[in-house]
């Protein structure tokens, strides 16, 4: 009996071992061969570290092994922004180191360079880099050239401005997340300061904040910013919630054009009745020294103003050799390769913000809309139809058909429209949360965030301004002026400094004798 027990216990961790070993070599990259083996290592240069780039360079890698395919992401920061938390980290739902991915840990075995793409000449296959040095450093940053087998071009987009007085003076702009965190510290340090300040006028003005375009970024900006800031206003006794005032500038006739009349309605209605001034069909016309004029003709003072108006392509695009459309955009076909009217640019690809995709699911020559909800997914059909081509197998069309749009508009306050089933409130809420959440690159990152929601419903909101983040070196520098002033009226003097000494305590003296 004891002879048949182990032999039972010795078939079942060998069966047990047997499945580890068979969910292990599940997990472990089925690579692809290269049709052209000789041409190894193909250099792939990824332009760009957003969405579209640290997505795409994911999926190439686990296609590829690294004397195969060398693969190489050009990006002026170390990190992938995930845009669509900006809002909470904004808000303090969020810690903002938790909502951007660090390549060094999500791209292993990919070479990450710290710079920015000065240049694309596609004919050549070269493009020039120029990389991020220290502040000190004077005069123009160095460049040099790489060259390039393949080049994936996810460059992203920049914020659009108009020639508007004052704008590049003092708007604060909303697509990084040094932007998050430095507007949630501009907010609660100018409520502190309101409640100190005996001047009415100033209290207003402190209090007054402007966030100019409907879509998006700025409602759920807004949404998140206007929560804070009464959470902030309420543990503070000299100042009243109706002293706050938020301003909302659009220039269309409605907001949130992309859930449609009824939800686009509903969120306008629930911003009005927090108090949230929304201004339909209005321009902002002038904002010089913090004083507002809009088109309808309404003037007032305000000390913070967030611009959300618009994207364009990245410059460094028009300079370049590839085809691009009348928005500057590159042209590429549903494969994602660039295209010359219906010639492929061979060795081109592109997606993202910076690319004009076909949509195949929208009639006429629609082209897919700047989202995160097609970046995500663009960047993997990239990186799945490059491998194709790299091992000379077909390539498929990018087609997503849009499942659904989710907007948040503060803590517990949503509009969704999910499969046509339309979602207001809470379930609104949580699905964009929930959506996001598993958008989000890398699990570490996702564990993160559900940490921070889960502390931020357990415990109060951090009302905490750390103002001298955006500028670190204020404190140093003003001892450092006024030490140079003591200096400078001795040298007038011309008295002998002070020499403070301690008296010798006795090991000293028993040394000296």
């Amino acid at each position: 009996m004891r002879k048949k027990s182990v032999a039972k216990i010795a078939l079942g961790a060998a069966g047990l071992g047997g499945a580890l070993y068979g969910a292990y070599q599940l997990t472990q990259p089925k690579y692809f061969e290269l049709a052209e083996p000789q041409k190894r290592p193909v250099k792939v240069i990824v332009a760009g570290g957003g969405y579209i780039g640290l997505i795409a360079a994911q999926n190439l890698r686990r296609r590829f092994r690294p004397e195969d395919v060398q693969i190489t992401v050009i990006d002026p920061r170390p990190y992938m922004t995930y845009q669509p938390f900006l809002p909470e980290a904004a808000g303090g739902n969020i810690e903002a180191r938790h909502v951007v991915a660090p390549h060094r840990i999500a791209l292993p075995g990919c070479e990450l360079v710290v710079g920015s793409i000065a240049g694309i000449n596609h004919a050549q296959k070269k493009v020039t880099i120029r990389p991020e040095t220290g502040e000190t450093h004077q005069g123009e940053n160095p460049t040099y050239e790489r060259e390039y087998d393949h080049i994936i071009i996810g460059l992203g987009a920049q914020p659009r401005t108009l020639p508007i007085p004052g704008l590049a003076d003092m708007a604060l702009g909303f697509k990084q997340v040094e932007e998050a965190i430095n507007l949630r510290n501009r907010v609660l340090t100018k409520i502190e300061t309101a409640s100190s300040t005996l001047d009415d006028a100033e209290r207003e003005r402190l209090l007054t904040f402007v966030f100019v375009g409907g879509g998006f970024a700025g409602i759920e900006a807004i949404g998140e910013v206007e929560d804070m800031a009464r959470a902030a206003v309420r543990r503070i006794d000299n100042l009243e919630m109706s002293q706050l005032r938020f301003v909302m500038v659009e220039g269309a006739r409605r907001i949130l054009p992309e859930l449609g009349e009824e939800l686009g309605g509903y969120a306008l209605e629930q911003l009005t009745n927090r108090g949230i001034e929304v201004k339909l069909n209005t321009f902002l016309s002038s904002c010089e020294n913090g004083h507002i004029v809009l088109s309808d003709g309404t003037e007032f003072e305000a000390d913070t103003l967030v611009w959300t108006a618009g994207v364009k392509a990245n410059p460094v695009l028009g300079e370049s050799d590839l085809p691009l459309d009348e928005r500057e955009r590159v042209i590429t076909n549903a494969k994602l390769q660039v295209i010359d009217g219906t010639e492929v640019v061979e060795g081109a690809w592109a997606a993202g913000d910076c690319a004009a995709v076909p949509d195949l699911y929208a009639p006429g020559e629609a082209t897919c809309p700047p989202t995160a909800q097609h970046a995500v997914r663009q960047g993997r059909a990239l990186a799945e139809n490059l491998a194709a081509h790299l091992a000379g197998q077909e390539l498929q069309n990018y087609a997503h058909k849009n499942v659904g749009t989710v907007a948040s508009l503060g803590l517990m306050k949503g509009v969704a429209e999910i499969m046509g089933v339309k979602l207001r409130g809470p379930m609104a809420w949580f699905a964009h949360r929930s959506y996001h959440m598993l958008a989000m690159p890398t699990w570490n990152r996702k564990a993160r965030i559900v940490a921070d929601w889960t502390m931020a419903m357990l415990f109060q909101r951090e009302i905490v301004a750390l103002g001298s983040l955006t500028s670190p070196r204020a404190a140093f520098q003003q001892a450092a002026e006024a030490d140079a002033k003591r200096r400078e009226a001795r040298s007038a003097d011309k008295s002998p400094a002070k020499v403070i000494s301690s008296p010798a305590t006795p090991q000293q003296k028993a040394r000296m004798a």
